[in-house]
Order: structure tokens, then C-alpha cells, then sequence
């Protein structure tokens, strides 16, 4: 059975990586009318670990207001930046951080705050 390890020295089980996610990048296009319009463009679909933040990442996110944080744990992928997002259950996430774990090009901790679609 294949495992990886976290960060802190965790094994964890591949099957983890059981959840769809979808990356977007943010293209520039030109709309019918000639017009500059951005819009969100799929990247890359992959499996991943969700998990919600808990203990002292979770009370460090809540002093910046950022309790919406989740965290994804995918294979590692070339490409991937800031300033695109997650779309997980049809849910936009912001990326606001990834952590190429032990900078072994194995796995990518993306730590992502979900997008407040109300206004």
C-alpha cells in the first residue's frame, strides 16, 4: 500500500487522496462584443485529502479571520500557483498558500479560504 508522509512525520494511507478537485486559472478573454472579460478556466482536475484546519493552525486562521480555511492535499503538480483557486464541491476556494512537503516534488499542501459568493 503506497503512503506519504506529512509534515510532521505522519504516515498517512494514499486512499486519503479520495476527493475531486478542480484548479482554475484566472484567463483573460475576449467576449462577443469585443470586450476584455476574466474568467475562471479549469487547469487541472486531481484527487485529493480534505481536511479542515483544527488545533493551532485553526486559531491562527480565526486571529486573521480566515476560519474558513481548508486544507488539500494533492500529488505534486507543476504549474501551480497563488493565484488560481480550488473549486470543490462546486465551492470557489482562494489559494492562499502551498507547501511542496519536504520539497521531496511528491505532494502539495494547498491551504485555501473559501470564496464569500453572498457579496
Amino acid at each position: 500500500m503506497e503512503i506519504f508522509e506529512e509534515k510532521a512525520g505522519d504516515l498517512v494511507e494514499i486512499g486519503v487522496l479520495n476527493k475531486r478537485i478542480t484548479l482554475q486559472e484566472l484567463k483573460t478573454n475576449i467576449n462577443e462584443n469585443g470586450f476584455e472579460i476574466e474568467e475562471w478556466i479549469d487547469y487541472k482536475t486531481v484527487w485529493a485529502a480534505v481536511s479542515n484546519l483544527h488545533g493551532r493552525e485553526y486559531y491562527e486562521a480565526a486571529a486573521v479571520q480566515m476560519e474558513n480555511t481548508v486544507k488539500f492535499t494533492i500529488r505534486y503538480l507543476e504549474g501551480i500557483d497563488t493565484s488560481m483557486r480550488v473549486l470543490f464541491k462546486n465551492k470557489p476556494y482562494n489559494i492562499i498558500s502551498l507547501d511542496n512537503i519536504k520539497y521531496r516534488n511528491k505532494y502539495i499542501e494547498i491551504k485555501a479560504t473559501e470564496v464569500d459568493l453572498s457579496g
